[in-house]
Protein backbone atom coordinates (compact mmCIF):
# COMPACT_ATOMS: atom_id res chain seq x y z
CA UNK A 1 0.00 0.00 0.00
CA UNK A 2 2.92 2.37 0.70
CA UNK A 3 3.91 1.99 -2.97
CA UNK A 4 0.52 3.34 -4.03
CA UNK A 5 0.87 6.30 -1.67
CA UNK A 6 4.32 7.09 -3.09
CA UNK A 7 2.92 6.93 -6.64
CA UNK A 8 0.06 9.26 -5.72
CA UNK A 9 2.43 11.71 -4.02
CA UNK A 10 4.74 11.78 -7.04
CA UNK A 11 1.82 12.42 -9.38
CA UNK A 12 0.34 15.18 -7.23
CA UNK A 13 3.59 17.06 -6.62
CA UNK A 14 4.78 16.64 -10.22
CA UNK A 15 1.47 18.03 -11.46
CA UNK A 16 1.57 20.93 -9.01
CA UNK A 17 5.18 21.65 -9.91
CA UNK A 18 4.35 21.62 -13.61
CA UNK A 19 1.34 23.91 -13.24
CA UNK A 20 3.01 26.28 -10.77
CA UNK A 21 4.79 28.48 -13.38
CA UNK A 22 1.41 29.64 -14.66
CA UNK A 23 0.75 31.12 -11.22
CA UNK A 24 4.09 32.43 -10.02
CA UNK A 25 6.82 31.97 -12.63
CA UNK A 26 8.23 35.41 -11.81
CA UNK A 27 8.61 34.60 -8.11
CA UNK A 28 11.14 31.81 -8.57
CA UNK A 29 14.45 33.04 -9.93
CA UNK A 30 16.71 31.09 -12.25
CA UNK A 31 19.27 30.86 -9.45
CA UNK A 32 16.78 29.41 -6.97
CA UNK A 33 15.63 26.80 -9.50
CA UNK A 34 19.24 25.79 -10.14
CA UNK A 35 19.73 25.46 -6.36
CA UNK A 36 16.71 23.17 -6.05
CA UNK A 37 17.88 21.07 -8.99
CA UNK A 38 21.37 20.73 -7.51
CA UNK A 39 20.08 19.65 -4.11
CA UNK A 40 17.64 17.20 -5.70
CA UNK A 41 20.43 15.75 -7.84
CA UNK A 42 22.51 15.21 -4.72
CA UNK A 43 19.62 13.32 -3.15
CA UNK A 44 19.25 11.18 -6.27
CA UNK A 45 22.98 10.50 -6.43
CA UNK A 46 23.15 9.47 -2.79
CA UNK A 47 20.11 7.23 -3.12
CA UNK A 48 21.76 5.40 -6.02
CA UNK A 49 25.06 4.88 -4.20
CA UNK A 50 23.79 4.32 -0.66
CA UNK A 51 20.52 2.46 -1.28
CA UNK A 52 19.80 1.20 -4.78
CA UNK A 53 23.22 -0.27 -5.70
CA UNK A 54 23.92 -1.87 -2.27
CA UNK A 55 20.39 -3.30 -2.19
CA UNK A 56 20.83 -4.65 -5.71
CA UNK A 57 24.05 -6.40 -4.67
CA UNK A 58 22.37 -7.73 -1.52
CA UNK A 59 19.39 -9.16 -3.41
CA UNK A 60 21.76 -10.68 -5.99
CA UNK A 61 23.77 -12.38 -3.23
CA UNK A 62 20.59 -13.80 -1.71
CA UNK A 63 19.47 -15.05 -5.12
CA UNK A 64 22.78 -16.83 -5.60
CA UNK A 65 22.67 -18.41 -2.15
CA UNK A 66 19.09 -19.63 -2.56
CA UNK A 67 19.31 -20.94 -6.13
CA UNK A 68 22.38 -22.53 -7.69
CA UNK A 69 21.07 -21.59 -11.16
CA UNK A 70 21.41 -17.89 -10.30
CA UNK A 71 25.03 -17.95 -9.12
CA UNK A 72 26.21 -16.07 -12.23
CA UNK A 73 24.56 -12.82 -11.15
CA UNK A 74 26.74 -12.74 -8.05
CA UNK A 75 29.72 -12.03 -10.30
CA UNK A 76 30.75 -8.40 -9.71
CA UNK A 77 31.33 -7.82 -13.43
CA UNK A 78 27.72 -8.82 -14.21
CA UNK A 79 26.32 -6.53 -11.53
CA UNK A 80 28.58 -3.64 -12.47
CA UNK A 81 27.77 -4.09 -16.16
CA UNK A 82 24.05 -3.80 -15.36
CA UNK A 83 24.62 -0.39 -13.77
CA UNK A 84 26.67 0.61 -16.81
CA UNK A 85 23.89 -0.50 -19.17
CA UNK A 86 21.42 1.75 -17.32
CA UNK A 87 23.77 4.72 -17.66
CA UNK A 88 24.50 4.06 -21.34
CA UNK A 89 20.83 3.51 -22.12
CA UNK A 90 20.06 7.05 -20.96
CA UNK A 91 23.07 8.39 -22.85
CA UNK A 92 21.81 6.67 -26.01
CA UNK A 93 18.35 8.20 -25.59
CA UNK A 94 20.00 11.59 -25.22
CA UNK A 95 21.81 10.98 -28.49
CA UNK A 96 18.50 10.30 -30.22
CA UNK A 97 17.11 13.58 -28.91
CA UNK A 98 14.96 12.00 -26.17
CA UNK A 99 16.90 13.78 -23.49
CA UNK A 100 16.66 14.82 -19.88
CA UNK A 101 16.84 18.47 -20.96
CA UNK A 102 15.43 20.23 -17.91
CA UNK A 103 18.76 21.80 -17.05
CA UNK A 104 18.73 23.56 -20.39
CA UNK A 105 15.63 25.51 -19.42
CA UNK A 106 17.09 27.20 -16.36
CA UNK A 107 16.90 30.70 -17.67
CA UNK A 108 14.35 33.40 -18.07
CA UNK A 109 11.98 32.59 -20.94
CA UNK A 110 9.91 35.60 -20.06
CA UNK A 111 12.74 37.85 -21.20
CA UNK A 112 13.06 35.93 -24.46
CA UNK A 113 16.73 35.08 -24.11
CA UNK A 114 18.90 32.27 -22.85
CA UNK A 115 22.20 30.52 -23.31
CA UNK A 116 23.34 30.98 -26.87
CA UNK A 117 25.15 27.62 -26.95
CA UNK A 118 22.13 25.52 -25.92
CA UNK A 119 19.87 23.83 -28.44
CA UNK A 120 16.37 23.74 -26.98
CA UNK A 121 13.58 21.29 -27.79
CA UNK A 122 11.20 22.55 -30.44
CA UNK A 123 8.14 22.21 -28.20
CA UNK A 124 7.10 21.29 -24.69
CA UNK A 125 5.70 18.05 -26.14
CA UNK A 126 9.16 16.93 -27.30
CA UNK A 127 10.62 17.86 -23.93
CA UNK A 128 7.78 16.09 -22.07
CA UNK A 129 8.33 12.87 -24.02
CA UNK A 130 12.04 12.90 -23.22
CA UNK A 131 11.44 13.63 -19.55
CA UNK A 132 8.70 11.00 -19.34
CA UNK A 133 11.01 8.30 -20.69
CA UNK A 134 13.45 9.17 -17.94
CA UNK A 135 10.59 9.26 -15.44
CA UNK A 136 9.74 5.66 -16.32
CA UNK A 137 13.24 4.67 -15.18
CA UNK A 138 12.56 6.41 -11.85
CA UNK A 139 9.38 4.39 -11.50
CA UNK A 140 11.30 1.18 -12.18
CA UNK A 141 13.64 1.97 -9.29
CA UNK A 142 10.80 2.52 -6.82
CA UNK A 143 8.84 -0.51 -8.04
CA UNK A 144 11.90 -2.76 -7.85
CA UNK A 145 12.76 -1.47 -4.37
CA UNK A 146 9.20 -2.14 -3.23
CA UNK A 147 9.35 -5.65 -4.72
CA UNK A 148 12.22 -6.51 -2.38
CA UNK A 149 9.76 -6.25 0.51
CA UNK A 150 11.88 -3.60 2.23
CA UNK A 151 9.43 -0.76 2.84
CA UNK A 152 12.00 1.60 4.33
CA UNK A 153 14.33 1.22 1.36
CA UNK A 154 11.54 1.77 -1.18
CA UNK A 155 10.39 4.88 0.70
CA UNK A 156 13.93 6.29 0.69
CA UNK A 157 14.19 5.78 -3.06
CA UNK A 158 10.71 7.23 -3.50
CA UNK A 159 11.66 10.31 -1.47
CA UNK A 160 14.71 10.98 -3.61
CA UNK A 161 12.69 10.61 -6.82
CA UNK A 162 9.86 12.73 -5.43
CA UNK A 163 12.13 15.65 -4.55
CA UNK A 164 13.85 15.39 -7.92
CA UNK A 165 10.54 15.46 -9.83
CA UNK A 166 9.43 18.85 -8.50
CA UNK A 167 12.12 21.12 -10.04
CA UNK A 168 11.99 19.00 -13.22
CA UNK A 169 8.22 19.48 -13.43
CA UNK A 170 8.56 23.21 -12.77
CA UNK A 171 11.07 23.57 -15.60
CA UNK A 172 8.76 21.69 -17.95
CA UNK A 173 5.85 23.89 -16.88
CA UNK A 174 7.96 26.99 -17.48
CA UNK A 175 8.73 25.79 -20.98
CA UNK A 176 5.06 24.94 -21.60
CA UNK A 177 4.09 28.44 -20.49
CA UNK A 178 5.83 29.77 -23.59
CA UNK A 179 4.63 27.02 -25.94
CA UNK A 180 3.85 28.67 -29.32
CA UNK A 181 0.75 26.48 -29.71
CA UNK A 182 -0.63 27.76 -26.40
CA UNK A 183 -0.76 26.71 -22.75
CA UNK A 184 -3.54 24.15 -23.32
CA UNK A 185 -1.27 22.08 -25.53
CA UNK A 186 1.75 22.60 -23.32
CA UNK A 187 -0.17 21.49 -20.23
CA UNK A 188 -0.79 18.08 -21.82
CA UNK A 189 2.94 17.51 -21.71
CA UNK A 190 2.97 18.40 -18.02
CA UNK A 191 0.21 15.86 -17.33
CA UNK A 192 2.06 13.19 -19.34
CA UNK A 193 5.19 13.80 -17.30
CA UNK A 194 3.29 13.74 -14.01
CA UNK A 195 1.70 10.38 -14.90
CA UNK A 196 4.81 8.62 -16.23
CA UNK A 197 6.59 7.78 -12.99
CA UNK A 198 3.49 6.74 -10.98
CA UNK A 199 2.36 4.40 -13.77
CA UNK A 200 5.87 2.93 -13.99
CA UNK A 201 5.97 2.50 -10.19
CA UNK A 202 2.76 0.46 -10.13
CA UNK A 203 3.59 -1.51 -13.29
CA UNK A 204 7.11 -2.35 -12.08
CA UNK A 205 5.88 -3.45 -8.69
CA UNK A 206 3.15 -5.66 -10.18
CA UNK A 207 5.60 -7.28 -12.62
CA UNK A 208 8.44 -7.75 -10.13
CA UNK A 209 6.53 -8.60 -6.95
CA UNK A 210 6.76 -12.33 -6.42
CA UNK A 211 9.30 -12.65 -9.22
CA UNK A 212 12.80 -14.04 -8.90
CA UNK A 213 15.38 -12.22 -6.79
CA UNK A 214 17.63 -12.26 -9.85
CA UNK A 215 15.18 -10.15 -11.85
CA UNK A 216 14.64 -7.71 -8.97
CA UNK A 217 18.39 -7.32 -8.43
CA UNK A 218 19.03 -6.58 -12.10
CA UNK A 219 16.12 -4.10 -12.21
CA UNK A 220 17.53 -2.26 -9.20
CA UNK A 221 21.01 -2.03 -10.67
CA UNK A 222 19.71 -0.97 -14.09
CA UNK A 223 17.72 1.84 -12.49
CA UNK A 224 20.76 2.84 -10.41
CA UNK A 225 22.62 3.50 -13.66
CA UNK A 226 19.80 5.77 -14.82
CA UNK A 227 19.91 7.63 -11.48
CA UNK A 228 23.64 8.26 -11.89
CA UNK A 229 23.09 9.59 -15.40
CA UNK A 230 20.23 11.91 -14.48
CA UNK A 231 22.06 13.31 -11.44
CA UNK A 232 25.10 13.95 -13.63
CA UNK A 233 23.37 15.54 -16.60
CA UNK A 234 21.28 17.78 -14.34
CA UNK A 235 24.29 19.32 -12.63
CA UNK A 236 27.22 19.34 -15.05
CA UNK A 237 26.07 22.40 -17.07
CA UNK A 238 25.89 24.51 -13.90
CA UNK A 239 29.14 23.03 -12.55
CA UNK A 240 30.97 23.93 -15.77
CA UNK A 241 29.60 27.48 -15.68
CA UNK A 242 32.22 29.76 -14.12
CA UNK A 243 29.51 31.85 -12.44
CA UNK A 244 27.61 28.97 -10.84
CA UNK A 245 30.17 26.16 -10.63
CA UNK A 246 31.08 26.18 -6.94
CA UNK A 247 27.54 26.98 -5.82
CA UNK A 248 26.22 24.04 -7.83
CA UNK A 249 28.83 21.70 -6.36
CA UNK A 250 27.90 22.77 -2.84
CA UNK A 251 24.20 22.22 -3.57
CA UNK A 252 24.86 18.68 -4.77
CA UNK A 253 26.99 17.97 -1.71
CA UNK A 254 24.25 19.38 0.54
CA UNK A 255 21.61 17.16 -1.07
CA UNK A 256 23.82 14.08 -0.79
CA UNK A 257 24.64 14.92 2.83
CA UNK A 258 20.95 15.34 3.73
CA UNK A 259 20.14 11.94 2.25
CA UNK A 260 23.15 10.33 3.97
CA UNK A 261 22.09 11.74 7.34
CA UNK A 262 18.55 10.44 6.86
CA UNK A 263 19.84 7.05 5.76
CA UNK A 264 22.26 6.69 8.68
CA UNK A 265 19.60 7.83 11.16
CA UNK A 266 17.12 5.22 9.94
CA UNK A 267 19.84 2.57 9.95
CA UNK A 268 20.87 3.46 13.52
CA UNK A 269 17.22 3.17 14.56
CA UNK A 270 17.10 -0.34 13.12
CA UNK A 271 14.55 0.56 10.46
CA UNK A 272 16.70 -0.62 7.56
CA UNK A 273 17.32 -4.17 8.73
CA UNK A 274 16.82 -6.67 5.94
CA UNK A 275 13.95 -9.09 6.27
CA UNK A 276 13.86 -10.97 2.96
Amino acid sequence: MSTVYVAIAIFALSLLGGLAPRLFSNRLSNRRLEDLTGIASGLLLASALLVVIPEGFHVAAEAASNDADEVFIQEPVVLGATVLVGFLMMLLLEGFGIGHAVHEEHHDHAQGHGHGHVHHPTSSGVLAIGLSVHAVADGLAIGAAAATGETAFSLLVGLAVLLHRVPAAFSLGLFALHEPAGWARGSRGVILFAMATPIAVIASYVLLDGGSDQTVALALLLSAGTFLYVATVDTLPAVHNIDTGMRSVLNVIAGAALFAILFLSLDAAGLLDHAH
